[in-house]
């Protein structure tokens, strides 16, 4: 049984940065059993509607501008899965939530940067599916929860993002120092993952300190959501907790923590 991860991408550079989470990332994919495949939850594939990439050799695709240029040579040729990607889609069917495939999007760096660190063989069939910002949390649960059985498939369920994001504030740092705003978010997060309060995690924005602040946006919180819905156990159980399996911190405001649900 593969489990279901969230994982904090960090900065498109991660790969060529000697900072913890990257050495942390290079060493995850030795530490679990070898998947036939990988379903990616990117942050930066956000979609009216869910969407799967189809195509049998996915590009790797650089999202992002201004940054030096041995980023934009690098590349994760991993052979994509069409077969898993309908699977994925009839399974989000039957659960109510309409998707579709999609045969040309490739590997956007919220996918490639961690699988790069991961699994730098490329050598294992990877399918990224979108996130839906504007549906929430609970959404995200369900298409987790929907997915879950391929974990049993030997199907490792990564979902990509960032505990905290907030990238304007990047511009204002006099150092590198964490500010308190973001240990206090990050803290409370990581005590109600560990502990299965699963409902205050839903109303993270209500009720974790800082929460705006830290996400001025949904979008790259929403992964974890995915991850914990995919880890509930099949009894119908409505509490999980989470093991925390790394934290760090980048430029002071970016938590690099990883979650594991299983």
């Amino acid at each position: 049984m593969q489990p279901a991860l969230f994982i904090s991408h960090g900065s498109p550079t991660l790969p060529l940065d000697d900072v913890p989470a990257r050495d942390f990332l290079m060493g995850l994919g030795h530490s679990l059993t070898r998947p036939d495949a990988i379903l990616v939850v990117s942050a930066h594939w956000d979609t009216p509607l869910p969407q799967v990439s189809a195509g049998a050799h996915p590009a790797t695709i650089h999202d992002f501008y201004g940054f030096p240029p041995e980023l934009y040579r690098l590349r994760y040729p991993a052979p994509g899965a069409p077969e898993l990607a309908a699977q994925v889609a009839e399974m989000l069917g039957e659960a109510g939530l309409a998707a579709r495939l999609d045969g040309a999007r490739g590997l956007d760096h919220g996918a490639w940067v961690p699988l790069m660190l991961m699994y730098p063989a490329h050598d294992i069939p990877v399918v990224q599916l979108s996130i839906q910002s504007h549906l929430g949390p609970g959404h995200h649960i369900q298409i987790g929860r929907a997915l879950a059985r391929l974990r049993a498939q030997n199907v490792l369920i990564l979902a990509s993002g960032s505990l905290t994001h907030n990238l304007g504030e990047l511009h204002h740092r006099a150092s590198d120092a964490e500010p308190d705003w973001v240990r206090d978010f990050a803290d409370w997060m990581g005590c109600a993952i560990e502990e299965g309060r699963s409902c205050d995690l839903v109303s993270y924005r209500r009720l974790a300190p800082h929460a705006a602040r830290n996400h001025p946006t949904d979008e790259h919180l929403l992964g974890l959501f995915v991850a914990l819905g995919a880890g509930l156990p099949p009894d119908g159980a409505h509490q999980i907790k989470g093991r925390r399996l790394h934290t760090s911190t980048t430029f002071g405001l970016l938590r690099m923590d990883c979650f594991a649900f299983d």
